[in-house]
């Protein structure tokens, strides 16, 4: 059971109505050009029934009025039917496009834990495979609203014609009746576990790809492929299941056409025979229910569209369903930052706590470096401290000097002002090189981007781009090396400016060609602001204040580095061995 709600069916309704009501004028064009449309496409029926009838009564005299008549009837239907069906794709698309914003920005605005226990799978698969899903299907509104507006215009017409036809419909009902009943109760909950398969697929998928490094080193290739083969058998199931429903309801509509038909020709033809109707009306009536088979095999077989979209369209406002979190209203800082943590806990599956009850004072415009060996927790308390995951128990806060504020507890937009952290894995958004600089400061200028890429070491190689900052960079464009997108990253601290810094390995590529670079960097960074460094290298933790020795989640040792050397502890053991090394 995923972590994220999804929609029930009223829930998904409601958002779609209120994605709809933001676009008035584009529904009102849609239902107009609609209902023209269906108006079209029943009136070239009756009158071919008219002219049915002129020509078997020898009426000559009407049809040089009918033959143009029905010519300029058709070209206007057919123009009725193609600007209805370009305004409600219109209108789908505009839907589409808030709903896939809607699912983004719900997205980017969980909280971290909700994230973690959800799964990456689940989340990806909301905002890519469900959103297209569901915009796969918009070309569908206009052929279904068209559909639904002329069977209601049509059996009106056919009722105009002799009441006795129009009862001649209704045998197609125990056919669709059957088909339905049998589709209806099975589709739905297939669907929505197609869906829910298909995010479990992709949780393997993705944790396969992105653990690639610990899949070959411990020779899991195998194992993950059997994993893989096994959700991907597990989703085929459930998809031929849900085509196995679909092509039930596509014979019960083939059996109720061919039912319809012969009900209608056979009550016309003993009609006529009392001399009740004219052959006209039953060929009108034939030829409306003929030009039906499309709508409503558009109307049933959308069943199957709309139940594949709903089950989208019910994970993606999901996402939006998701109580947001209100915060009070916190000041920007005025000054250097401290930090205080007290009783900090953090677990992410409620049972193993990875950081267990730590305490910690970082005084403003200090730094703090944090050692240990792998899986000792120091990434997770980097995160806690810069809020990126939520303490589950303690509490750490931020001083200026003037306010106190507790980083649990306040907005996270608000927090990048107090604080902000960079990790070893930095994300290079496609775009030029400028553009993804301003994503730390939109309205820096050409001199503040300057400056940024010097004090980090960027600005030789920048220089030496094809188009400078106006490069592109990221997917498809100009690729950059290990160390210079993790100076793009650092470029980026600088245009933000924050007073705390939390590094969590920034620098951990230092070892190969150019990374004493980002040392550098990181040394210009750190200076006049308060720092946490999760150091890789322990020439990193030498130049800070003080270092935080962690192991099994706690801290063991704090102290400068010539006070640990001194207490020939963990620290001193890990100095040794790393300066021999």
């Amino acid at each position: 059971m995923s972590a994220l709600p999804v929609a029930t069916g009223r829930q998904t309704w409601t958002g779609l109505r209120r994605a709809a009501a933001g676009h008035r004028p584009a529904v009102a064009a849609a239902v107009a050009w609609t209902l023209l449309a269906s108006v079209g496409i029943v009136t070239l029926p009756l009158l071919l029934g008219r002219l049915v009838d002129a020509v078997r009564l020898d009426r000559s005299s009407s049809l040089p009025v009918l033959l143009p008549l029905i010519g300029v009837v058709g070209v206007l239907g057919a123009l009725a039917t193609a600007l209805a069906q370009r305004a409600t794709a219109r209108l789908g698309t505009l839907i589409a496009a808030d709903i896939r914003e809607q699912a983004l920005t719900g997205a980017l605005g969980l909280e971290p834990a909700l994230l973690e226990s959800a799964g990456s799978g689940d989340i990806t698969s909301r905002v890519t495979d469900d959103v297209e899903n569901f915009v796969e299907a918009i070309p569908l509104i206009a052929q279904v609203s068209t559909a639904l507006t002329t069977v209601l215009v049509a059996v009106t017409a056919v009722a105009g014609l002799d009441r006795r036809l129009a009862i001649a419909f209704v045998v197609v009902a125990p056919f669709y009746w059957f088909g339905l009943s049998r589709y209806l109760p099975r589709a739905g909950p297939l669907y929505a576990q197609e869906r829910r398969t298909a995010a479990e697929r992709g949780q393997v998928l993705l944790e396969s790809l992105q653990g690639r490094p610990t899949v070959t080193a411990y020779g899991m290739a195998a194992l993950q492929a059997r994993r893989v083969e096994q959700a991907s058998a597990h989703s085929l199931d459930v998809r031929e299941r849900t085509i196995g429903v679909s092509l039930w309801l596509t014979k019960s509509m083939n059996a109720a056409e061919a039912a319809g038909l012969c009900s209608i020709l056979l009550t016309g033809y003993w009609l006529v025979r009392g001399d009740l109707v004219t052959v006209g009306a039953v060929t009108a009536a034939a030829l409306l229910f003929h030009r039906l088979f499309d709508p409503l095999g558009t109307l049933l077989s959308s069943f199957d569209h709309v139940q594949r979209a709903g089950a989208a369209l019910a994970r993606i406002i999901g996402v939006a369903l998701v109580p947001t979190r209100t915060y009070p209203d916190r000041p920007a800082p005025r000054g250097a930052v401290s930090v205080r943590l007290r009783g900090v806990r953090h677990s992410y599956d409620g049972e193993h706590d990875v950081v267990d009850g730590v305490d910690l004072d970082i005084p403003a415009g200090a730094s703090l470096a944090v050692v240990g060996t792998s899986g000792a927790g120091k990434s997770t308390l980097a995160a806690v401290l810069a809020g990126l995951f939520p303490a589950t128990a303690g509490t750490v806060s931020l001083n200026d000097g003037v306010a106190d504020i507790p980083v649990d507890g306040t907005a996270p937009a608000r927090l990048r002002d107090w604080a902000a952290a960079v990790s070893q894995e930095t994300h290079v958004f496609s775009g030029t090189l400028r553009e993804d600089l301003l994503f730390a400061h939109p309205t820096a200028n050409e001199a503040k981007l300057g400056d940024a890429l010097e004090q980090v070491g960027a600005h030789t190689w920048v220089r030496g781009l094809p188009d400078g900052l106006d490069t592109l960079v990221g997917a498809g464009g100009h690729p950059l090396t290990a160390v210079q997108t993790q100076q793009l990253a650092l470029a980026r601290l600088v245009l933000l400016d924050p007073p705390l810094l939390v590094m969590d390995e920034a620098t951990a590529e230092a070892g190969s060609a150019g990374a004493r670079d980002l040392e550098r960097a990181a040394l210009t960074l750190l200076a006049g602001r308060t720092a946490v460094v999760v150091a890789h290298r322990l020439s990193q933790a030498r130049v800070c204040d003080r270092i935080a020795v962690m192991e099994h989640g706690r801290i063991e040792e704090l102290g400068t580095h010539e006070e640990l050397l001194e207490l020939e502890g963990r620290y001193a053991r890990l100095w040794t061995s790393w300066s021999n090394s």
